[in-house]
């Protein structure tokens, strides 16, 4: 009875410490970053979103922008720390973004290409580890865009409040 016990507390236990391993290993890989002045593209496993991709699902539809492309940024920073991200890096046409996950502390990518002669902004999110991501980019990207789009009509100079 005693070994029986000892093994159901067993497997939970190597199993949370397979997820830090696996949260651990996700902590060394960077992002692609630009390829010929495009996001790169997603490989073909469904834990990457992009509007620079166009295969099926994968594809996502791009963030239009009203106004000067320096605003559209700014905007979209504050977005991105709205929602929970932090800024790794940014220039003046590109930010990577990375999202963490609560419990394991997973790590996902955001990228962000602004375009300034077609108003929008390219977006790729990717999981940095891992297969399957139980949808998880496809709605950081949806969130991200509701928030983008209430950003761009708040009054310039106002603060946002969050709900």
């Amino acid at each position: 009875m005693i070994a029986k016990t000892s093994i159901y507390l067993l497997i939970p236990a190597l199993i949370v410490l397979a997820m830090f391993a696996v949260s651990c290993a996700s902590q060394g890989k960077r992002p692609l970053g630009m390829t010929d002045g495009k996001l790169a593209p997603c490989p073909r496993r469904p834990n990457c979103v992009s509007s620079e991709d166009h295969a099926g699902s994968a594809r996502i539809e791009p963030l239009a922008f009203t106004g000067t492309p320096g605003a559209a940024r700014e905007c979209l920073k504050r977005t991105i720390q709205g929602i929970g991200g932090g800024i790794e890096f940014e220039s003046e046409g590109y930010i990577w973004a990375v999202f963490k996950t609560t419990v394991f502390r997973f790590i996902d990518d955001m990228e962000f290409r602004i375009d300034p002669r077609h108003h929008v902004v390219h977006l790729r999110s990717a999981s940095r580890i891992g297969y399957y991501d139980f949808g998880v980019n496809h709605r950081r990207t949806a969130a991200l865009r509701q928030r983008f789009l209430q950003e761009q009509a708040r009054p310039a100079g106002s603060s946002a409040v969050d709900p």
